[in-house]
């Protein structure tokens, strides 16, 4: 025989359904992670275009760099950087993308050898922590095209040199295909707390990528964070030793200092609450 309940047991038993209801929705449980921006430097400023490729026949490796900080330890997936192509080049004439991660002097560095700069103060370190390339497989990427022609009023390209003769004034205005490269990295990259310099590298079929410049201090869209240090080059007969783009290269009272354009994103967490 089946038992009938009373209306007051019907009320409580509702009640405590609601409540279970509510606290499934409020409690968290896992869901894929959302990605979190590490670090965005803002849009291009027009100050400034670094070359930055990997050594192909014909061309030395040159590799610019722009600082970041992580907190936290996090693991990088994914970015953005935006440079130029020379003037009506197309998109298939990107042969090879690469990105590094180095730390910050004296780390991964010879503190025993005499620099043939003006300081490794700040500098990146001699040898890179980390990196990803299409080459191995471990990067790809896809580039759009964001204007047609964007002119950075100075540039470094080969004007890269050793102490005394550092200091060039830059190799001057330069106009070309403002690109934006979006790229993943898998596996992604894991970095421990620390003041790291991103360097992102592209070989064209004909011709130089130059990474444009970002504001100094970062303004919005960007994030500002401290302390931000100026960007730094070097290519291959250079190497372990980087100088600064502005305060060694372009020079002047007072010298110039630049950002690069760049953003870097995390993988975050797995936990959360139901939208």
């Amino acid at each position: 025989m089946r038992t009938r309940r009373s209306p007051s047991t019907g009320l409580w038993l509702g009640a405590l359904l609601l409540v279970a209801a509510a606290l499934a929705w409020a409690v968290p449980f896992a869901v894929p992670g959302h990605a979190a921006t590490v670090v965005n430097t803002g849009n291009p400023d027009g100050r400034m275009a670094m070359a930055s490729r990997p050594a192909t026949p014909g061309n030395l490796e040159t590799e610019a760099a722009d600082d970041f900080i992580i907190p936290t330890a996090t693991t990088i997936s994914s970015g953005t950087f935006v440079g130029l192509l020379p003037s009506g080049a197309p998109l298939s004439s990107i042969q090879q993308v690469r990105v590094e991660i180095y730390r910050v002097f004296p780390k991964d560095s010879n503190t025993s050898r005499t620099p043939n700069v003006p300081t490794r103060v700040n500098s990146p370190s001699d040898v890179e922590f980390a990196d990803a390339d299409t080459v191995t497989h471990t990067l790809t990427f896809t580039a759009s095209r964001v204007s047609a022609s964007f002119t950075a009023a100075n540039s470094v390209d080969n004007g890269i040199h050793p102490k005394p003769n550092q200091t060039t004034g830059g190799d001057g205005a330069v106009t070309g295909e403002e690109v934006r490269f979006s790229f993943s990295v898998n596996p992604g990259i894991t970095l421990p707390a620390d003041h790291y310099f991103f360097i992102p590298q592209v070989a064209l079929s004909s011709g130089h990528f130059l990474w444009l410049s970002a504001p100094k201090p970062i303004v919005a869209p960007g994030t500002p964070f401290s302390p931000d240090l100026q960007t730094w080059i070097r290519n291959s007969n250079l190497d372990p030793d980087w100088l600064r783009v502005g305060t060694d290269i372009v020079g002047g009272n007072p010298a110039p200092t630049f950002n690069a354009t760049f953003s870097l994103v995390s993988a975050a967490g797995a936990a959360g609450c139901r939208p």
